[in-house]
């Protein structure tokens, strides 16, 4: 709930919901597919192997980087990628690298 200042402007008081942060493209814009191993296994989870190193369809490369988190609703939670990280399945996360 805002309330109007001495100057027009609203203010947020304890009440005011804050809004909530988000990125306005689905999930899925954040997953690549298709990619292939580029390195060793480095370990696995739910049964499937960790690789050090994929590529993509077009000859992007990506480094292993971390598992991605997953929200309250246990879907990928897109907001905690930095700039340049991609989820690959089962939930990894893999850093762009540069040339």
């Amino acid at each position: 709930m805002a309330m109007k200042t001495d100057d027009d402007r609203p203010r947020r008081t304890a009440f005011a919901p804050a809004p909530k942060p988000g990125r306005r493209f689905p999930r899925e814009y954040y997953v690549l597919a298709g990619v292939e191993q580029a390195g060793p296994v480095i370990g696995h989870i739910a049964g499937r192997p960790i690789f050090e190193r994929v590529i993509d369809a077009r000859g992007g490369r990506y480094r292993f980087a971390g598992v991605a988190p997953r929200d309250i609703t246990g879907r990928f939670d897109v907001l905690s990628l930095q700039v340049g990280e991609w989820i690959v399945e089962p939930g990894l996360i893999y850093l762009a690298e540069t040339a």
